[in-house]
């Protein structure tokens, strides 16, 4: 369920209730883009069934998808269908098109295109632990992150959140448990690492399905190249890639862990969307604290986001 894991400690404690987040959600369900529009963002269903519940909840866990979907309109296609209203305009006119005049037709030759492009979609699973304080988002990238966070701002009074901070930097963690070749109880290093050098040359080194428990990682340290990204696994129950801004990628919840919930009882339906959730939300909630304790406590008192 989550590839990815952005943390963020919710301010002041959460103090909402399902059924007004429901409420607060609901004028902001997505909807396809128009004709004309370039982009939409809104709420679905986080288990997929239409016109069900926009916020979820599992074992006390709260999950809501954000949807995205934008137009694909290719740069090249657009300056071409503004060169042949150009050319146009010259072989009917015999001027020019100045520089204003060219950036309207272009703008036009845009706007015209738009109902005939692609479009695409994407989603981010929002997950909120409300006794926790505790949001975490599956997105890939910071500006994802931002638009669920200004979607939430948009609809819930109040809502102010924190980036989690650790008093030791990962950075800094991954480069002792690099150099000293001992990761954390209860973690393993695994063979992928970036090291990047913090002077002028920005020199990279990459490993990937490497052994990382070696000399020559140890002189990379040594010579000042810092991780930026570090392959764990915690408990042999879950892998992911750590980066230096506390940010966890390639999250994969190992079989071990599926074959132990396929012991248990099942509650009857078919989507497999509780199971999911349960085994997703119950690692992490056991992860993130270790990782946290990992790199020296959560740091309290960070600026709201």
């Amino acid at each position: 369920m989550f590839k990815n894991v952005m943390m963020y400690r919710m301010l002041p404690p959460w103090s909402v209730t399902v059924a007004q987040l429901e409420a607060a959600l609901e004028p902001a369900r997505f909807v396809e883009c128009a004709g004309s529009q370039e982009k939409s963002v809104g709420w679905v269903e986080p288990r997929g069934v239409a016109h069900g519940p926009l916020v979820e909840v599992v074992g006390g866990q709260w999950i809501l998808k954000l949807m995205v979907e934008s137009k694909v309109l290719p740069a090249s296609v657009v300056k071409r269908r503004a060169q042949e209203q150009i050319a146009q305009i010259e072989a009917t006119t015999g001027r020019k098109p100045g520089k204003k005049e060219s950036r309207e037709i272009q703008e036009d030759a845009r706007m015209s295109l738009l109902p005939m492009a692609f479009t695409k979609q994407g989603s981010v699973t929002v997950w909120i632990d409300p006794q926790a304080a505790l949001l975490v988002l599956d997105a890939g990238s910071q500006s994802r992150a931002d638009e669920v966070m200004t979607c939430l701002v948009k609809a819930i009074d109040g809502f102010a959140v924190k980036l989690i901070d650790t008093q030791v930097s990962p950075a800094a963690a991954m480069a002792q448990w690099l150099a000293t070749k001992e990761a954390p109880p209860g973690f393993t290093v695994d063979r992928e690492c970036e090291l990047k050098a913090a002077d002028e040359s920005k020199a990279v080194v990459r490993y990937t399905r490497h052994a990382l428990d070696t000399d020559e990682v140890s002189e990379h340290i040594a010579q000042g190249k810092m991780p930026t990204r570090l392959a764990l696994t915690w408990n042999d129950h879950v892998s992911f890639v750590l980066t230096e801004a506390l940010q966890l990628k390639k999250v994969a919840v190992l079989d071990v862990v599926f074959e132990a919930a396929a012991a248990l009882s099942s509650d009857g339906k078919d989507d497999n969307f509780d199971a999911d959730v349960a085994i997703a939300t119950g690692e992490l909630q056991k992860l993130i604290p270790d990782l946290l304790e990992a790199l020296g406590s959560e740091v309290q008192g960070t600026p709201a986001a």
